[in-house]
């Protein structure tokens, strides 16, 4: 099953042209907010905001990129990041109606091409802006109009965008309107967990009954050295000693060596602890883990975002390996769709992931994308740029697959 992005509300499916009633968009205001300037008027518009997009994005949620602009904006090279901000009025006294982090960069991969980009990090897995449900077009229309006007040269990248989700058709609604070249210049698949079966039902319908016996075995293995206990939580108890213990797991292991791990560093370390102690507060955070006598021997992090949920990190015990916890916990986590509180959730994993991708059918499809800025050398920037790409992938036989063709 091919589920890009697009969302429901009320089980009826959200398309990019929704419009919503009494608010005339020719009043929105936009601006370009400093990060350094985040007041607390701004960060409740925000915090509504989340609550009614069209598309949830927990990484662009105020509790999370706060987090990582404590600790992690100078870790990538993007100085000059501003949130864009669009207002159904007065900015800053209206109703919130979109935002997206984003500032010039002076690289495109490894081409010096000077360009506007969304910010991400290596801890953020999803770009798409956050919009207010019925204001997917208005936002492309006062984000590109805005940096037509604005000094930041070159063409517009979005990475990371769910490919045929509401924003996605409303870019190409709106570029298509403005005879404004939209290109997807990249796309993969991840995997993604959306069922209206069991749990065991599921298990049954995507796995193998030999893999279903295999895994089983190895359960019965693991328990026969000790107590085993599968722990789900939702608030905030022994959060720190939980923490600690993620961190020292993970450490433990091969990203330990290889210097990725999250406790490698005191900015990466510190931005997960902020992180995931606001989820907390914010309602938004599940924690799964598998134990063996009070140890822990895999352990992950879900971001909860209704109607889904984002899986963000994972750890387990490499001294178990033959064990296999990290799979017997994400087995486990198949209860999520016992619990029929939220729809799906987003992996967050790469492409052709070696244990996810067979224990989740579904997939997800993420994007980058290049929008053309109007003037002179701004169009002959981009259209140099995607001449290259093009004559690379040709080189290359790169192929981008795009779910949107085709489809009104």
């Amino acid at each position: 099953m091919d589920l890009s992005g697009l969302q429901k509300m009320g089980g009826v499916a959200i398309r990019a042209d929704r419009s919503r009633a009494g608010l005339s968009t020719p009043q929105c205001q936009t601006e370009f907010r400093a990060v350094s300037d985040l007041d607390s008027g701004l960060i409740a518009a925000w915090s509504d905001l989340a609550r009614q997009v069209s598309e949830p994005n927990i990484f662009y949620e105020q509790w999370f990129l706060r987090s990582a602009l404590d600790h992690l904006d100078h870790l990538d090279h993007q100085d000059d990041i501003r949130l864009f901000l669009l207002w159904s009025g007065e900015a800053g006294q209206s109703q919130l109606l979109g935002l997206l982090p984003l500032g010039p960069v002076g690289h495109y991969g490894r081409w010096p091409v000077p360009h506007v980009q969304n910010w991400m990090h290596h801890n953020c897995f999803l770009g798409t802006p956050l919009v207010c449900i019925g204001f997917e077009q208005v936002f492309w229309e006062n984000l590109l109009s805005a940096l037509d006007s604005s000094e930041w040269p070159g063409f517009l990248h979005i990475n990371g965008m769910t490919i045929n989700g509401p924003l996605d058709q409303a870019l190409r609604m709106v570029c298509d309107g403005q005879k404004r070249r939209c290109d997807l210049v990249h796309s993969e698949a991840r995997a993604l967990l959306q069922s209206d079966l069991s749990a065991d039902a599921y298990q049954r319908a995507t796995l193998r009954g030999k893999k279903r016996k295999e895994w089983r075995r190895l359960g019965n293995r693991l328990g026969e050295k000790g107590d085993i206990s599968y722990g789900h939580l939702l608030d905030d108890r022994d959060l720190d000693q939980w923490i600690d213990e993620f961190l020292a797991l993970e450490k433990a292991g091969w990203k330990g060596k290889s210097g990725s791990a999250l406790d490698c560093s005191p900015d990466t370390s510190a931005f997960f602890r902020q992180s995931v102690t606001a989820a907390a507060a914010s309602g938004q955070l599940e924690r799964r883990d598998l134990r063996l006598d009070g140890k822990p021997l895999a352990m992950l992090v879900n971001f909860l975002s209704a109607p889904g949920a984002f899986g963000f990190k994972t750890a387990f015990d490499e001294d178990y390996s033959r064990y296999s916890p990290g799979v017997l916990l994400q087995i486990e986590n198949l209860k999520f769709l016992d619990l029929r509180r939220l729809e799906w959730i987003d992996s967050c994993a790469a492409q052709d992931h070696p244990m996810i991708d067979h224990l989740w059918s579904d997939r997800r499809h993420i994007g980058r994308f290049s929008i053309e800025l109007h003037g002179l050398q701004n169009r002959a920037l981009f259209r140099g740029v995607r001449l290259g790409e093009r004559l690379m992938g040709k080189v290359r036989k790169r192929r981008i697959f795009d779910p949107a063709e085709g489809q009104s």
